[in-house]
């Protein structure tokens, strides 16, 4: 299953949710939500800094990360960022894949 990093940083709003419910309920809405579109939670981290919480969950598929992503920014409750994770397989196979590119003004 194809592996993504999300970096998410509350609102106002949502910081207010957090102190209300818990960071333990936080962590199962995560896996409630991802575990409803058939993925898993690997790990989710409380930060402070730029993000205010970090997880790590796999997806049948780039359209379920898609539609949580979508859903979750819609709440107001957080801005997030999703990045696609590849594995060392993954990188090695798309160095052997011939590519040809020619840059701007070349």
């Amino acid at each position: 299953m194809p592996k993504f990093l999300i970096q998410a940083t509350y609102t106002s709003e949502g910081a207010k949710g957090l102190l209300k419910d818990g960071a333990s309920s936080r962590r199962a809405a995560v896996d409630q939500v991802v575990t409803g579109l058939g993925g898993e939670v690997e790990s989710m981290y409380f930060a402070f800094g730029e993000s205010d919480t970090v997880i790590v969950v796999d997806f049948p598929d780039a359209v379920s990360m898609a539609a949580v992503s979508l859903a979750v920014k819609a709440s107001g409750a957080l801005q997030t960022r999703a990045t696609p994770l590849l594995t060392l397989d993954e990188v090695d196979e798309a160095t052997r894949r011939e590519v040809t590119f020619r840059a701007p003004g070349r």
